[in-house]
């Protein structure tokens, strides 16, 4: 793939080979980030895992101290009190059945987060199949299967971001926005590490992080010194 002008240009900046600390990589993100837009912050991480062992699998969520700077729309499955709970809480739509059919019959997918309460999940599970590929199935160990629907999408609206492990051992991110300025990306990234960090599995052997790279979306990748980390 043939790389644009300003890509070219915002790469001369990036030592080859250089693994940096997470403030000057998150500085070179920023004087690299060239799109008219608010570029979005990701970070990578490649593990020293097998995602094809259920025991060796990385997944879980934490709430970035400062967000994304994305505006999250929440769907939450529930009935009863629950429902009004969680409009109240910010939830964007909230319902039982209706929901299931509308995203049925109208491929509707207005939504970026799933959270369900226990007793829904028997409904959920129906659409299954087309939640699951989007990555949009709620799951206890992200925290958005619960019977506390007010915190789930209080924590989401915050900036909660749910992480987990791809086919290629590697956790993908957004950690905040490019105008989040050196310090408030530091941080996010810092929270995010460390929850990856404490939820290495036991049966990972030899090095846990083996490498970390943050960009912006059109940016290059920047490298990031691992052992800063803890392995």
């Amino acid at each position: 793939m043939r790389k644009g002008k300003k890509y070219l240009e915002s790469a001369k900046l990036i030592e080859k080979g250089k693994a940096y600390d997470a403030e000057e990589a998150f500085d070179l993100v920023i004087k690299t980030s060239k799109a008219k837009f608010d570029e979005t912050v990701e970070a990578h991480f490649r593990l020293g895992v097998d995602s094809r062992h259920a025991d060796q699998q990385v997944r879980g969520a934490v709430v970035l101290p400062h967000g994304t700077g994305k505006k999250v729309r929440v769907l939450v499955f529930a009935k009863g009190d629950n429902v009004q709970k969680a409009l109240d809480a910010g939830a964007d739509y909230a319902g039982a059945e209706e929901l299931v059919a509308k995203i049925q019959n109208e491929n509707w997918f207005e939504f970026d987060v799933v959270v369900a309460t226990p007793d829904m999940m028997g409904v959920v599970g129906r659409i299954g199949r087309v939640l699951g590929p989007k990555g949009l199935m709620p799951n206890p160990k992200a925290g958005t299967v619960t019977p506390d629907v007010t915190k789930a999408v209080e924590d989401i609206k915050a900036g909660k971001i749910e992480y987990r492990l791809d086919k290629s051992n590697i956790i993908h991110c957004p950690i905040g926005k490019s105008s989040f300025g050196v310090e408030k990306l530091t941080e996010n990234f810092t929270t995010l590490v460390n929850a990856i960090v404490k939820a290495k599995p036991a049966a990972a052997k030899g090095q846990y992080l083996k490498s970390i790279a943050v960009s912006s979306t059109m940016g290059p990748g920047v490298k990031l010194n691992t052992s800063k980390f803890g392995n």
